[in-house]
């Protein structure tokens, strides 16, 4: 049976993960063990419960509890389920919730960067990649087009943090991924892997060369957003590879780029 508990008191303490704590308090670099994370919506909440993620906590308009909420309450146990008319939780939030309803969940202990690439063959490398709406959307697009594994160097987004959990529609559940401890390609390449810059540079293959295709294991490496990928990076890469364009355009998005990379170069047999 649920604990439905209706909001008198915006400022009640059990409220702070909702209105008060910023995506970086609740992350808790310091004691990660206690981190935690919203999950928006009700797709991606249950794509969250699915994986194995503890809700603690819930915050709802009250029309979803019969709504598109009622079948995530009905497996969320007895954990508070705070809830309120749309025009208060606005208030509350200062935003309006998507398909009105929050989900508080514990984080998990990330896996260690080999036990991410263990048996996998399509792997992303994501180089400080900071917008969240980005990182959403490229793990959203890794997840679709055939790519294993998202691994992510220090400075890019969290895949969990609320809006680009919310963009990837949840698939940051549904495909694994952790962070680098470091911005060097040594340890994927000790791993087997060929890496591959995607950057604008005229001495590149093309995303089609058969090459790419015919290597065993194949890490795709994309850049920061308006700067792309470092020099650095570039020359330690074992590929470098531009997307083709046409009337005079010059780039991409990352995000649109990586959903051409990942077309191309993606595990074919996974594509439906």
């Amino acid at each position: 049976m649920n604990n439905i508990i209706e909001i008198t008191d915006f400022q009640a303490p059990e409220l702070d993960v909702y209105a008060r704590l910023s995506e970086v308090q609740l992350l808790n670099r310091e004691f990660p063990e206690k981190g935690m994370f919203i999950a928006e919506s009700p797709k991606v909440i249950e794509r969250a419960l699915d994986a194995g993620y503890e809700a603690v906590s819930c915050l709802m308009e009250k029309k979803h509890i019969e709504g598109e909420g009622k079948s995530i309450l009905e497996r969320i146990g007895d954990i508070p389920v705070f809830c309120a008319e749309f025009d208060i939780l606005t208030q509350l939030t200062g935003f309006k919730l998507t398909r009105g309803m929050l989900c508080a969940m514990r984080r998990k202990k990330l896996p260690t960067v080999s036990e991410i690439c263990k048996d996998k063959s399509r792997i992303v490398i994501l180089d400080k990649v900071m917008n969240p709406t980005n990182v959403g959307a490229i793990i959203r697009s890794a997840a679709a087009l055939g790519m294993d594994a998202v691994l992510l160097t220090p400075g890019c987004s969290d895949p969990l943090y609320r809006r680009a959990a919310r963009v990837s529609m949840g698939t940051v559940f549904q495909i694994e991924w952790t962070f680098l401890p470091d911005d060097s390609l040594a340890e994927i390449k000790g791993l087997g892997f060929k890496t591959v810059a995607m950057a604008l540079k005229d001495n590149s293959l093309s995303i089609n060369d058969p090459e790419l295709n015919a290597e065993e294991k194949l890490a795709v490496v994309m850049g920061t957003e308006g700067d792309g990928l470092s020099d650095q990076t570039i020359s330690d890469c074992d590929y470098t590879v531009k997307i083709p364009m046409y009337h005079g355009v010059d780039s991409l998005n990352v995000a649109a780029a990586s959903a051409v990379a990942f077309y191309a170069l993606g595990s074919k047999q996974k594509l439906s």
